[in-house]
């Protein structure tokens, strides 16, 4: 078992569950990951991120609906946001899963849901909305839909992931098809005969596919925190003389903040994605597995109660 899957597994016991689920959001380490339960804390923390010179994408926490209820349910919180934003007065964007749009209920039922928020963004303004990718069992469904909707809505985009074999095949026929993309390493656990195992062959596609974004891509984003990754797409920019108005890049709330800010004061656009909602303690400690140091500080804590 990897160093992540264990605190992973760790993180789900009723001890350490309880000791994070009863402070909630008044913990400044989940405030760190997380903007808040609700819309209004996003929003919040969106203009905080404005105020420094960073945009955000907003995304309601949450996947995997088992009811056209619950889809419907994610479908009206997801307007919700669409509402908000179309007020906000900053290039602000949306991101949602097509799981929690009824995916695993029913693809009809996750593509009517999407056809209703992209209306509605359509309706104001032509907001952005991203479908993240999802795992693998889920990648070919997400990329017909999405090359499907683009030709009536085109302001919709979705994510590769580079560590999958596949992703050279995709990027090209999204970048053919102008849908715009934000391409990510991938954070799934897949077998070596779907996704690159090692981190090398990961980095060598990441760069392939960033230079390929750059070259003929709509909207690139790059999304990581690797700052080899982040120097490799800076230099190769200026190599072929692409402005920073061209591409973004993109990171997590809470994580490389200085990053984040250097990247802004060198005049590169930054976005920053601003997670909230209920269903928080998945992602956050999804968020701690990748940082042992401030998994490790919490434990004491527990351990101090």
């Amino acid at each position: 078992m990897s160093s992540r899957s264990a605190l992973l597994a760790i993180a789900e016991s009723p001890l350490i569950r309880g000791f994070f689920t009863k402070r909630g959001m008044s913990n400044p380490l989940v405030r760190r990951f997380v903007a808040g339960e609700t819309l209004q804390d996003a929003l919040l923390v969106a203009k905080e991120l404005q105020d420094k010179g960073i945009l955000a994408a907003i995304d309601v926490l949450g996947e995997n609906a088992a009811s056209s209820q619950e889809a419907d349910r994610a479908t009206e919180m997801y307007l919700g946001v669409i509402k908000a934003l179309s007020t906000f007065h900053h290039d602000a964007y949306l991101s949602i899963k097509l799981t929690a749009l009824g995916l695993d209920v029913q693809e009809a039922v996750a593509i009517m849901n999407l056809r209703r928020l992209l209306d509605e963004a359509k309706s104001r303004g032509g907001l952005f909305i991203c479908v993240d990718m999802e795992s693998s069992a889920y990648t070919d469904r997400i990329l017909d839909i999405v090359l499907s909707e683009h030709e009536s809505y085109p302001n919709i985009g979705t994510v590769i992931q580079a560590y999958l074999r596949r992703s050279d095949s995709d990027l090209r026929t999204l970048v053919d098809n102008e849908v715009p993309v934000r391409l990510v390493k991938g954070a799934y656990a897949e077998p070596p005969h779907i996704a690159y195992p090692k981190k090398k062959d990961v980095d060598s596609a990441y760069r392939r596919q960033m230079w390929v974004l750059l070259n003929e891509g709509v909207r690139p984003q790059i999304a990581t925190h690797d700052e080899a990754m982040i120097h490799a797409t800076k230099l190769y920019a200026r190599q072929k003389n692409i402005p920073p108005s061209r591409f973004e890049f993109q990171m997590l709330l809470g994580i490389r903040r200085d990053l984040q800010e250097s990247l802004v004061k060198e005049g590169y656009k930054v976005r920053v994605y601003v997670p909230f909602g209920q269903s928080w303690y998945p992602y956050f400690t999804r968020r701690l597995a990748e940082r042992p140091a401030n998994f490790g500080f919490f434990l004491k804590n527990v351990a101090r109660r």
